[in-house]
């Protein structure tokens, strides 16, 4: 199901008393929703955590306490309960970006880009977002550089993520309702994502792994599969067989922090070069085992990204060459 979302321009002086008339005045733009039925029975910041996922539960209930969320016309409470096809009016109070994260001229390889989303070719040790002491340096950075449009959209327009060491294909939005509709299209498993993958092991035939993907009991910063994690699901198909190695075509329907890695290593199948799933070939000659050995990051690459244009609708379809150090080993 699509749910409207528009924005439109409102005044910015507001006056003190929390009327309707003072939320549209609070913020430059009001996001406009109407509940779908999935939503009856829910509570208020539970259907605007399904609705606008971009922001956190907390930002969305800070701001139905500053009363910047009415329903129906009138001002909201954070337990307020939802029965489907209610108008909701939300005026966010958005921080800029750049005021938590500093722009960096860094360059980056722009694959396709319009007035409402970017497609970019992330190399090969480029973090995504700031955090864990890649404060530098980041996709996130480097997008603030690029467009001030950025500044006003939470994470910058960035919407899904890619490991240090993966390269290929992210898409960004450039627009708030463009980010809306690539997070719900991200939830609804519209969005198709196709990798490249080298793994040891002679895989003989095509299939898929369903298994769900939690942080690791022990090791904190591991993932693994585990009965209380999220769901996951990955889909495999065999490009080309090697002695000791298969290369394959990996497709999520699922977006798991290290969804691929976690899941070939589940099967006996790590990714080449993997330094936290790892893995040791079997029965090859020992020069290619040397090869394999020092290849020094996983051996993934996202080469094709497949989703509806948040604007028009239409299916666009981008393709990434793959990166010398894979095309190498290969």
């Amino acid at each position: 199901m699509k749910f409207p979302v528009e924005t439109k321009k409102a005044i910015q002086n507001y006056n003190a008393k929390p009327s309707l008339s003072a939320l549209a005045e609070r913020t430059e733009s009001i996001i406009d929703l109407v509940v779908p039925q999935s939503c009856i029975g829910l509570r208020l910041d539970l259907v605007l955590a399904q609705l606008l996922p971009q922001w956190s539960r907390s930002r969305l209930q800070s701001w139905i306490l500053e009363k910047r969320v009415s329903v129906d016309g009138e001002v909201a409470t954070p337990k307020q309960k939802i029965w489907g096809n209610e108008k909701i009016s939300v005026s966010p109070h958005i921080v800029p970006v750049n005021e938590v994260h500093a722009a960096e001229a860094i360059s980056l390889e722009i694959i396709y880009e319009d007035n409402h989303l970017l497609v970019i070719n992330k190399p090969v040790g480029m973090v995504v977002h700031p955090g864990n002491g890649n404060w530098q340096g980041t996709l996130l950075n480097a997008l603030l550089h690029y467009s001030k449009q950025l500044n006003e959209i939470p994470r910058a327009g960035i919407v899904h993520r890619l490991d240090k060491d993966t390269s290929g294909l992210l898409v960004v939005a450039k627009t708030i309702e463009a980010q809306t509709n690539l997070v719900r299209q991200l939830q609804q498993h519209t969005v198709k994502r196709h990798y490249l993958a080298i793994v040891l092991g002679e895989i003989k035939q095509r299939g898929h792994i369903d298994a769900p993907i939690g942080r690791h009991p022990v090791q904190r910063t591991k993932m693994a599969v585990t009965i209380h994690g999220k769901p996951a699901r990955t889909y495999y198909q065999i490009l080309e067989q090697f002695e000791g190695c298969t290369l394959l075509r990996c497709s999520l329907e699922t977006g798991r922090t290290h969804q691929i890695r976690v899941h070939m290593h589940s099967i006996g199948h790590p990714l080449v070069g993997d330094p936290v799933y790892t893995g040791k070939p079997k029965k090859i000659p020992a020069e290619i085992a040397r090869l394999i050995m020092q290849f020094p990051r996983q051996a993934l690459h996202a080469q094709q990204l497949v989703l509806a244009h948040p604007q028009h609708g239409e299916t666009m379809i981008w393709d990434s060459v793959l990166s010398e150090d894979i095309s190498a080993l290969l």
